[in-house]
């Protein structure tokens, strides 16, 4: 018999309290990238955190390379694990893909979620005719093919932007995270982020969302946080923070983490 999926994605559930709370991390990244965050709710929440299956932390023989071409077989994991801890309602706060993920649950199983976090989420990267997402299709492919060409290269490029503010020390961090990748996964799950266009179906979402985007963001432009609130189907509130970046919660986390805790349910 193989691990179950709390063993499997390392779920880990901390703190204590009534009201529960999910922290899913974004591409790139795994749980510890919370850590600077979580001190601010242990002692209100119980906070279930835990690795998407492409991070650097989780056997790569889980990643079946067939099964996660979409982010549905992610919902089905963050789904799996909510039943396996008995979580009836939870809010959830998802940053980057982690984001869409919650969003695609929550449309699944609207009861589960009474709020939505959302973090430098985007519904699509790729630029379209009436749609700013920031990305043109020319610059992802030369993203993988500088991905695919040296993956050490691709990453002591990529982490500063991504990081954004001068934060040597989550620079760090997010280099440390991206490299315990195994580069053929990155790619592919890099690949199926970009891919990825959920705008057709934001509407169905009815729980109430919080969208935070940072003043500057490499990967995500400032009016996607405007798109999230207009075509969201429940009430949307966003909250720019002042700072810059795609991971406030490893570069600036004394700043979101009032933020997350003044938009989760009382």
């Amino acid at each position: 018999m193989g691990p179950t999926i709390l063993e499997a994605l390392n779920v880990r559930v901390v703190g204590s309290g009534e009201r529960i709370l999910v922290l899913a991390h974004g591409f790139g990244t795994d749980q510890s990238a919370w850590q600077r965050i979580l001190p601010y709710f242990t002692h209100s929440h119980r906070v279930i955190l835990y690795d998407l299956v492409c991070a650097g932390s989780v056997n790569p023989d889980f990643f079946n390379f067939r099964r996660y071409t979409t982010l549905d077989a992610y919902v089905d994991d963050l789904i799996h694990i909510l039943e396996a801890l008995g979580v009836t309602r939870c809010a959830y706060v998802g940053h980057s893909v982690s984001g869409m993920i919650g969003i695609l649950a929550a449309i699944r199983k609207p009861e589960l979620f009474s709020k939505l976090v959302l973090i430098g989420a985007s519904p699509r990267f790729l630029n379209d005719k009436d749609y700013h997402g920031g990305f043109e299709e020319a610059e992802i492919e030369e993203l993988f093919s500088a991905m695919e060409a040296n993956y050490e290269a691709w990453v002591n490029g990529f982490a500063p932007l991504a990081v954004g503010a001068d934060v040597p020390a989550a620079v760090r961090e997010f280099s440390r995270t991206l490299f315990n990748m195994r580069p053929d996964i990155s790619l592919f799950v890099c690949r199926t982020v970009f891919n990825s266009d959920m705008r057709g179906v934001l509407g169905l979402v009815k729980s109430p969302c919080c969208i935070i985007q940072t003043a500057r963001d490499v990967s995500v432009p400032a009016s996607v946080a405007l798109y999230l609130k207009n075509n969201l189907g429940g009430k949307n509130t966003v909250e720019m923070l002042p700072t810059d970046g795609h991971l406030p919660h490893l570069s600036a986390p004394a700043l979101l983490a009032p933020v997350i805790r003044r938009n989760l349910p009382r």
